[in-house]
Order: C-alpha cells, then sequence, then structure tokens
C-alpha cells in the first residue's frame, strides 16, 4: 500500500467535521432570557419581539433650523407682510417678508398657533406651532428677527417632521434573534423602552493546562512553553460576544484539574480548556476528562475529526450543574481553528445568535495549493473584493504555520476532505474573518 493509501486509509477511520458539529451543537440550547436596563443590552441578542410603544417623531416639529411658516403665506397664496422685488425668491421674483412673533427650542412645550402672515424662528427639534406646514432654512432668509425676508420659497412640508412619519406606534422594531447594535439601542430608546428581554452574553472561562506552560513576557527554553493559548482564546471569545474570564495555567495535577473545573461551573456557561487532548503521555485532560467510572462513560468524549490542523477535540459537560466544555488542541494555530469551527459556534447558539457560523464568499483562488487527503483544511487567506465584483483569495501560512499565517488574515479558506490540490483560479470558499483591515 502507498502513502498516499495509508494517509486516505488512516482519514477515513476520522469523523467528519460537520457530523461531528452537527453532534455537538444539538447538545447546546440558548442561555434563558433576562430582561435588562437598554443600557446594558447592547451586544446581546433579543430574546423576543420588540414593538414601538411610541411613536417616533413623537409629535409634529422642525427638521431644521429656521423659520416655522404657512407655505400659502410663503407661496403667495395668503397675507403675508409683503413682498420686496427681487431677483428671485417669491411669486414674480419678489421676496417674501413675513412678522416673526416667537422663537421655539426643542425645551418649548406649550402650544402656539400661527396667524396669517407671521411665524415662529425654530430650532431643530422644535414643536410645531399649529397650522405651520413648513419650515424655511436659516441660510434662506436674512436671518431677521421681529421681520424676516425669504430669499427662497421650499416646497410644502420642507424641514418638517410629521408624528409617527418614522415610526408609528405599534411598529415591530425588531424580531427575535437581533444582535441590539447601538443604532437599535437608540431606536428603542426613542419610541419609549426602557428594558428589553435579551439572551445574556454567554460566561466563558478559558484554562491552559499543562507542567510545560508558563506565563507570558519571557521567552521559551527547552521544557517550558509561554502560554500563548489562554490569552489567544480569551481574546477570540470577547471577540464574538461572550464574558471572558482567562483563568490561567493549570498543572498536570488530576486532582487540581477536577477542582479548578468544579469551581468555575459556578461562574461559567461555558469552559475552554486547551491542551492536553491527544493519546501522548502527557496528555492529561483527556486522560481524566473521559475517564470511566463504573459502568458510565466520563463527562467529555474526546474525538478524532477530519480536521486540518488539529484533529483531537473533546466535548462533554462537567459539575453538578452539567457546564458545557470544549477541549482544544495545545497548539496555538489548532487551538485557534479549533475554536473557529467548535468553540465560536457554540457561544453563539448559548447567546441565541444566528447563524452561528461566520459568514462566507466563493473566492477565485491566486495560487495553486495542495491538501491533506481525507481532512477538512482551514487556511488563513488574505481575501479581496475585485474592482469588477467577486472576490479574490490568497492563501497565507497553513498547516504547522497557521499561527503565523492567522495573524495576517482577514479570511479562512476551506478545503473539503477530497480536496487534494487545488488549482490557480478556481473557485474555493471563504470564511469571513475581522474585515476592519
Amino acid at each position: 500500500m502507498t502513502a498516499s493509501a495509508d494517509a486516505e486509509a488512516a482519514a477515513n477511520e476520522l469523523t467528519p467535521l460537520a457530523d461531528y458539529l452537527g453532534s455537538v451543537l444539538r447538545r447546546l440550547r440558548a442561555l434563558p432570557p433576562l430582561d435588562l436596563d437598554l443600557t446594558q443590552a447592547h451586544g446581546n441578542v433579543l430574546a423576543e419581539d420588540v414593538v414601538a410603544p411610541h411613536s417616533f417623531p413623537a409629535f409634529d416639529q422642525s427638521a431644521v433650523d429656521g423659520y416655522a411658516a404657512r407655505w400659502e403665506d410663503i407661496s403667495g397664496g395668503g397675507r403675508s407682510m409683503g413682498y420686496v422685488p427681487t431677483q428671485s425668491g417669491g411669486p414674480g421674483g419678489r421676496n417674501v417678508r413675513l412678522n416673526v412673533v416667537g422663537d421655539l427650542g426643542a425645551a418649548s412645550w406649550r402650544p402656539v398657533r400661527l396667524t396669517p402672515g407671521a411665524c415662529f424662528s425654530v430650532a431643530a427639534g422644535a414643536p410645531l406651532p399649529l397650522t405651520a406646514d413648513v419650515v424655511v432654512p436659516v441660510e434662506w432668509t436674512d436671518q431677521g428677527m421681529a421681520a424676516v425676508e425669504i430669499f427662497r420659497v421650499p416646497k410644502r412640508g420642507y424641514g418638517v417632521r410629521r408624528a409617527g412619519e418614522e415610526l408609528p406606534a405599534g411598529t415591530l422594531l425588531a424580531r427575535a434573534g437581533t444582535y441590539v447594535s447601538p443604532a437599535l439601542v437608540a431606536v428603542f430608546a426613542a419610541t419609549g423602552i426602557g428594558h428589553v428581554v435579551v439572551r445574556p452574553s454567554p460566561r466563558v472561562v478559558i484554562v491552559a493546562t499543562g507542567d510545560e506552560l508558563v506565563d507570558v513576557g519571557r521567552g521559551s527554553q527547552p521544557g517550558q512553553t509561554v502560554d500563548a493559548n489562554s490569552h489567544a482564546l480569551t481574546a477570540a471569545a470577547a471577540e464574538v460576544g461572550a464574558l471572558a474570564y482567562r483563568v490561567g495555567i493549570c498543572d498536570d495535577d488530576p486532582e487540581g484539574l477536577r477542582g479548578l473545573l468544579e469551581d468555575q461551573t459556578l461562574r461559567a456557561d461555558l469552559i475552554i480548556t486547551t491542551g492536553g487532548t491527544g493519546t501522548g503521555p502527557g496528555d492529561m485532560v483527556r486522560r481524566i476528562l473521559s475517564r470511566r467510572e463504573g459502568s458510565r462513560a466520563g463527562p467529555v468524549t474526546f474525538t478524532e475529526v477530519a480536521l486540518y490542523p488539529g484533529t483531537s477535540l473533546g466535548f462533554g459537560t462537567v459539575g453538578a450543574e452539567e457546564v458545557p466544555v470544549v477541549c482544544l488542541p495545545g497548539d496555538t494555530g489548532s487551538a485557534l481553528i479549533g475554536f473557529e469551527v467548535l468553540a465560536r459556534p457554540a457561544i453563539n447558539l448559548l447567546a441565541g445568535a444566528e447563524p452561528v457560523f461566520r459568514p462566507s464568499v466563493r473566492a477565485h483562488l491566486l495560487e495553486t495549493i495542495s491538501s491533506p487527503v481525507g481532512l477538512r483544511e482551514f487556511r488563513p487567506a488574505h481575501v479581496a473584493e475585485r474592482r469588477g465584483g467577486g472576490y479574490t483569495v490568497q492563501p497565507l501560512n497553513g498547516g504547522p504555520y497557521t499561527l503565523s499565517g492567522l495573524a495576517e488574515a482577514n479570511g479562512l479558506m476551506v478545503l473539503g476532505e477530497r480536496v487534494t490540490s487545488a488549482a490557480a483560479g478556481s473557485t474555493v470558499d471563504v470564511l469571513l474573518l475581522d474585515r476592519r483591515r
């Protein structure tokens, strides 16, 4: 049997990634809803539909700084104070002059009425006088105080915002599952909403395991590895919108690991461990969490998944509260890929967010690449929009060099289990990462 045939046979024994994800995500449920003050709701997902209790705007108001008037007075159909001959302005090239009978600001509340030939000086947001149906912008006038001369006549309704014009009472503002953005917070507040029912942000605890780990601020030496994983995964969880807590380093001590995880179940909706998922002599996480007790299987199942980089993933629950736990590999690049394909969807599902996976596009490959047989590879890449439409994708470092590739990537190229090579010019799937760069 050839080496490629051996590799294909070994890959056939692995669990397909889609099957594995389906089995894991079916075990998770969105967190119970929570009634939050509007100031705390940003970043969460709505648990129920939200309907406007009041209209927006709440009353007829001026949209600009200017003069609130009756359109028939400035168009020549009413009894204005008079016309002043000019080259532009009102009918027949004459400017319009009106009496200014008062000032209205945003804090004005007494109802007032316009009489023929009169106007009010108004600020943007001020309530409109009764019978006013136009606001002449300040710059279209001589900005008079007792009387104002209008150089240019706007159309009827210009500068006016009617009550409920944008959002009438009873409007469906957002459906359950909608992300609460800053703009949506403004819409809720403007229509009189002070509380909303949301899915809370999941509390995610990150634990790095291994006797070899040392904290950041130094270089790695033989027998020591700097703990990059817990810092990176905490940042990744926070990027999804979780309340992320980095516990730090846990040595390969069975009792210490059990005690740490038990303690963390009191404040976690999800626990992420990194390291120890393989079958080597130092892989304590797998050995402890998958251990059988009597006739019962351990709380966490470790699976060899057809995923590259990193094949060994663990999922289950820990503690009396049965808090979900995701176990990721110790290699930093593999851990970050494992987070993307498993932990990130789990966090989104707990938060009630849809879709749980990142958006993807089809892109034209700029260079020929190879991929391991039988494994679904996630390769860091740089994706760009083409001037004529569509996308191109440039592969970056992958495989054992995934970490350096991820640092530059704004996408993850996905190559299926049956793909052993992809030619330049072919079309591939790309998950979109952060597009701000």
